[in-house]
């Protein structure tokens, strides 16, 4: 198993979260992880990155090279095109939120953005901030995003379930129903519109 995977968003949204939960269920899994981050002036909106590499063979770098990654998960249209570049076009798949967040004076429209993802030839858009609202918080969209993600993660849905349930423990039991919640929401979105 050996899956490359770029999250990107803005500063707040989650990324490290989801970061997190995909490492913890790659280790649930007994699979080897290297992962770097960049934190781009994060507190001020500015874009956060991760890139998470998963393999069953020991694992060199922690940066993938451009044209390899297996996804691109992103919280965040605009984010998203930034690292279409790094898609394995062959097989590659780039699963995103369509929520902007406008944290820039000459954003495109939002239509331009998002004909340029529905031009390649693998992904899923997934209106998050409304299916999080419909689980009870907006706060859970990357958990959406996240959850959209995990039919091409090559990771058992039980693990992802057990990382949040261990990430979120603390929180409370309500707040990991909620992520557990959102997770699913994500999951059936993605296996009903691919």
């Amino acid at each position: 198993m050996k899956k490359d995977i770029i999250i990107s968003g803005v500063g707040g949204q989650g990324i490290l979260t989801i970061a997190a939960t995909i490492g913890t269920a790659a280790l649930f899994e007994g699979l080897h992880l290297k992962q770097s981050e960049v934190h781009g002036m994060a507190q001020r909106g500015g874009d956060v990155q991760a890139h998470l590499r998963l393999s069953s063979d020991p694992i060199s770098s922690d940066l993938i090279p451009e044209g390899e990654a297996d996804l691109v998960i992103s919280v965040e249209p605009l984010e998203s095109l930034r690292f279409v570049n790094m898609l394995n076009t062959e097989t590659g798949w780039l699963i995103t939120s369509m929520n902007p967040f406008r944290n820039i004076t000459n954003y495109p429209p939002l239509e331009e953005v998002l004909n340029a993802i529905w031009k390649l030839p693998r992904y899923v858009t997934i209106d998050a901030d409304k299916v999080a609202k419909d689980q009870g918080s907006v706060k859970v969209a990357n958990i959406i995003v996240l959850g959209a993600a995990s039919p091409f993660l090559g990771l058992q849905y039980a693990n992802l379930e057990k990382a949040l349930e261990k990430m979120f423990s603390r929180k409370g039991k309500e707040m990991v129903m909620l992520n557990l919640k959102a997770l699913k929401a994500g999951k059936d979105y993605a296996e009903k519109h691919t």
